[in-house]
């Protein structure tokens, strides 16, 4: 059984128009866009050095840029 990513509620697949549609909210998705929406709402794990990486580009971002 597949469930809604926005109300939890059940999704059921209809043939006819090859959705899945909430019974619940009513919401309305291609298996492609189920599958695209539950990889975005995954959360990202990156390791310790990656976040570092990660965090002195941003820094040195804003250091570079344009100063009021």
């Amino acid at each position: 059984m597949r469930y809604c990513p926005e109300c939890g509620g059940e999704l059921h697949y209809v043939s006819l128009t090859k959705r899945y549609v909430c019974k619940s909210c009513g919401l309305s998705l291609t298996p492609q866009e189920l599958y695209e929406l539950r990889d975005s709402m995954r959360p990202k794990y990156e390791t310790e050095e990656e976040q570092r990486q990660q965090h002195r580009k941003d820094y040195l971002k804003w250091w570079l840029g344009k100063k009021k």
